[in-house]
């Protein structure tokens, strides 16, 4: 499909599954739990200072002299301590840079618990077997982690390929470890494949122009018609996770008002958590199945601009002019977000360029509406959510709504009017605040 050209570097992550016991669980939490006040304690320190004494020399030095006065931040070490002050810093360059908004205080409940190790030589990575491979966590040893792709470790890493560090991270399934991985790769060449439109849709996750449409097997609405919140989730999890809901409501009306959550509550919010989490994964894994198919087949690959937030805003409304259609607005809502097009989008953008492809993104108006075979817009022509019938005299064209969508949507690429590409060969990477030259 496609040959070799120079090399280049290439930095990206792997994530997998540690294997701890409850006594490193603990260990580790301590760790995270350090992290986060340490966060804090430092943005405290920075709001407070005026502005001429705040150095990082200064900052080192008050993490330093913080560890010592406080017994439970010497839980965490040295080094991970160190990244939390650059994570920090580079998060006030990032909101100088107008990239994100200024960092605050991670609460302890709703922050995600997470530990840094910069330095890659700590780690101490061997494989064990062909399903299990061992990590060094610094002050809790070694460690078990599931091992799901070939890590530059032992004879194989060098200057070029090597695991420069990793970061710990935990959520409702567990902790995990994400490895930061330098590799020298091929340039491929440019894909030769053919040309693609998709169109992302709800009942048809993504339509082809070229009729190889991706589905993924989960309706999105129930037998009654009301939309399938928890599609990802098989029939006995949707009961069980009905049951927890339940659960928690109740708790929830035995809880006075400003009062802290219970140890009951907080073990049903977890329980709750773990099936939102695996419905995620599967969710995730088909999308990443999707995406590397889509990318390795076709050379370019033409997608929507759409506004996804503004698609999700409520209908509901004001007191003076009330919306309408709002359940059903909602169910719509939901339905998109677990769709999750955005994220698609993402994975396309990276993976079309690993493979040499490019994607680009064309105006989203009108192109559900408009035919595809005449090109004519006609009031009425769809009928319905699946259906389409061109009602133009001499036409009368009909398939798939969605189809006749990805169709337009290859149609307005062809003809010149994609915006600035999104991946491949012709990005050029810039910083949010610069404009593009022709938006000058």
């Amino acid at each position: 499909m496609s040959s070799e050209l120079a090399e280049g570097a290439r930095k990206f992550g792997h994530r997998a599954r540690l294997v701890l016991s409850p006594a490193e669980v603990r260990l580790l939490d301590d760790q995270a739990h350090a992290a986060r006040t340490l966060w804090n304690c430092l943005h405290a320190w920075w709001t407070m200072l005026p502005k001429d004494k705040r150095t990082l020399a200064a900052a080192d030095a008050a993490i330093r002299q913080a560890r010592k006065e406080i017994d439970f931040l010497a839980a965490l070490p040295a080094q991970a301590a160190q990244a939390v002050l650059k994570t920090y810093f580079q998060a006030w360059k990032h909101c100088w840079e107008v990239r994100a908004g200024e960092p605050n205080f991670k609460a302890r409940f709703r922050s995600v618990l997470s530990v840094d190790t910069p330095q890659g030589r700590d780690l101490q990575i061997t494989r064990v077997h062909r399903r299990w491979g061992m990590v060094n966590i610094p002050k809790i040893g070694r460690v078990r982690f599931r091992w799901t792709r070939d890590l530059p470790v032992g004879k194989k890493a060098n200057g070029d390929n090597r695991i420069t560090g990793a970061r710990l991270i935990k959520d409702a399934l567990g902790w995990h470890i994400t490895f930061r991985i330098t590799a020298l790769e091929a340039q491929p060449r440019p894909h030769a494949g053919p040309e693609v439109g998709i169109d992302a849709g709800v009942n048809l996750p993504l339509a082809l122009s070229d009729g190889n449409h991706q589905d993924h097997g989960r309706p999105p609405r129930l037998p009654d018609g009301t939309s399938d919140r928890d599609k990802w989730l098989n029939t006995g999890e949707k009961a069980r996770l009905l049951r927890l809901e339940r659960r928690a409501a109740q708790l929830m009306r035995h809880r006075g008002p400003g009062r802290r959550s219970s140890n009951r509550l907080r073990a049903v919010y977890d329980q709750i958590g773990k099936l939102r989490a695996k419905a995620k994964r599967r969710a995730t894994d088909w999308q990443h199945k999707t995406t590397t198919h889509l990318a390795r087949t076709y050379g370019v690959i033409v997608v929507e601009h759409l506004d996804i937030a503004n698609m999700n805003k409520s209908a509901r409304g004001t007191i003076e002019k009330p919306g309408r259609n709002v359940r059903q607005k909602a169910g719509l809502n939901r339905s998109i977000s677990q769709e999750a097009w955005g994220r698609t989008v993402t994975m396309l953008t990276y993976k079309t360029a690993k493979y040499g492809g490019t994607l680009h993104k064309v105006p989203a108006p009108g192109t559900s509406q408009r035919c595809s075979a005449c090109g004519f817009t006609t009031p009425g022509s769809r009928e319905s959510q699946a259906v389409f019938v061109c009602k133009n005299e001499g036409c009368g064209w009909s398939g798939n709504a969605d189809h006749n969508a990805a169709r337009n949507i290859l149609h307005l690429y062809r003809m010149g009017l994609a915006l600035i590409p999104a991946a491949g060969r012709a990005v050029v990477r810039r910083a949010r605040r610069v404009k593009p030259a022709t938006a000058r």
